[in-house]
């Protein structure tokens, strides 16, 4: 698949607004989902600790992404239901095949193996936490992963689904916390399939490098 593309800024006031940070797993998510279902929005790139007064005035959790869909301000501030939004307008590549396999392991995934990752990338952050059991634990749910991929080729058959593109992004964060001791692991179909996914033309676009967005500013139009 071609790398979608992203149009210089422009303004364009009938768009939906995206409220995104480009590092941030839940932002990837969603922006690929808009992306491959070529659903364009105007994008504001957020900088977490000086989030713009705008965002946490239309979603007071105040997290990416967020997703105003008009000017009445209806407003989809979850990556997974961005996700579900964009693609059951358009889902060109099936993505939403398999939805219930899918939405079982993207929920183990945002559930256990995300709480041992933020315990093993950030362990300052909790009280009395032991990193490495916390990276051990999140192993096993690799091994689980890298089975299924080995038979399967991606998380659920032959071609990626929902699952596949809501759970690397994760996978990413946890590999990169430590490269060489991930790279040593024994999990050569997860890791063949991680490396293909961030080597997508998908992916390379959405990590598109953006200027924090501020009020006034221009808005570049993020699309398939």
């Amino acid at each position: 698949m071609s790398a979608p593309s992203i149009s210089a800024p422009v303004i364009a006031d009938d768009l939906p607004i995206l409220y995104s940070f480009r590092r941030c797993p839940y932002a990837m998510r969603a922006r690929m989902a808009l992306m491959v279902s070529k659903t364009p929005a105007r994008l504001r790139e957020v900088v977490l600790r000086d989030k713009p007064a705008e965002m946490i005035a239309v979603s007071p959790k105040a997290t990416v992404p967020v997703l105003v869909l008009d000017a009445e301000t209806r407003v989809i501030d979850e990556s997974l239901s961005i996700m579900h939004w964009a693609l059951e307008r358009n889902d060109p590549h099936g993505w939403l095949n398999d939805k219930e396999d899918s939405a079982a392991l993207i929920a183990e995934a945002d559930s256990d193996f995300k709480a041992n990752l933020d315990r093993y990338k950030y362990p300052t952050r909790y009280d009395d936490v032991d990193p490495i059991a916390h990276r051990s634990a999140g192993l096993a749910f690799l091994v689980k992963l890298d089975k299924q991929i080995a038979e399967n080729g991606q998380l659920l058959g032959a071609k990626p689904r929902l699952a596949d593109y809501a759970i690397f992004p994760f996978i990413r964060q946890f590999a990169n916390n430590d490269r060489n001791w991930f790279d040593a692991q024994p999990i050569p179909a997860l890791q063949n399939w991680l490396a293909g996914h961030l080597e997508s033309g998908l992916f390379a676009a959405v990590m598109t490098k953006y200027p924090q967005w501020k009020t006034g500013d221009p808005e570049p139009i993020f699309a398939g």
